[in-house]
């Protein structure tokens, strides 16, 4: 009854208090497996990958000695960032709730226009115009029949990573698929991917089955 009256009724700040804590552990943790071993665990850390590629820095055990200016930085960055949402959401939480007001058509405006201008000020393109609009309109249709988008964005970055990898397997294979099949390692991370397909749908359809039968 008091847990009812606390979060039904008149609501506690221990229930925004407790998920955003949780989100920012979770954000900074997700930093320790993609800087020690260049695993991407969250679409954050995809996102800094590719962007760690782009530049040609290749997180893993060797990055705290090659680039450590940039590894202690980036750590740095993570204290500096939770004090400054300190400082700007305490004295201007009033605006932040003021802005979920905003009607949501003005706000996609606005957004459409700052990232058309954006666009367009990178490389003067008409192509990235056109590229801008056409995944726009593919993320909408991917929203309105309950599509995952992230799973997407993820292997857009990951994907050609995972190609250069498959192909230098495939040369020290000799072309030959039996490769990824003689180190244990390998034979693990395949069995750990294919459970990872395979177990949630034959879960969910055993207990479709069983819900099934019970009616």
């Amino acid at each position: 009854m008091l847990f009812r009256s606390e979060f039904g009724t008149r609501g506690a700040i221990e229930g925004v208090a407790g998920p955003e804590a949780a989100n920012n552990a979770t954000v900074t943790t997700a930093m320790i497996p993609l800087l020690t071993l260049g695993i991407p665990v969250s679409n954050t850390t995809a996102v800094l990958l590719g962007a760690f590629q782009n530049y040609g820095i290749q997180p893993g055990p060797q990055l705290f000695t090659s680039s450590s200016a940039l590894v202690w930085a980036l750590i740095a960055s993570l204290y500096i960032g939770n004090v400054m949402l300190l400082v700007l959401n305490l004295p201007m939480v009033g605006l932040w709730v003021k802005l979920l007001k905003v009607p949501k058509a003005q706000l996609y405006a606005g957004i459409l226009i700052f990232a058309t201008v954006g666009t367009y000020g990178m490389r003067q393109s008409a192509f990235d115009l056109v590229l801008l609009y056409a995944v726009g309109v593919m993320g909408l249709v991917m929203r309105r029949f309950s599509f995952p988008t992230a799973p997407v964005v993820v292997g857009m970055i990951l994907g050609p990573l995972a190609e250069a990898q498959l192909r230098n397997a495939m040369s020290i294979g000799e072309g030959s698929v039996m490769v990824f099949l003689q180190r244990p390692m390998s034979v693990v991370l395949l069995i750990i991917v294919v459970a990872v397909l395979v177990v949630p749908r034959m879960v969910k359809s055993f207990s479709r089955k069983s819900v099934t039968t019970l009616t």
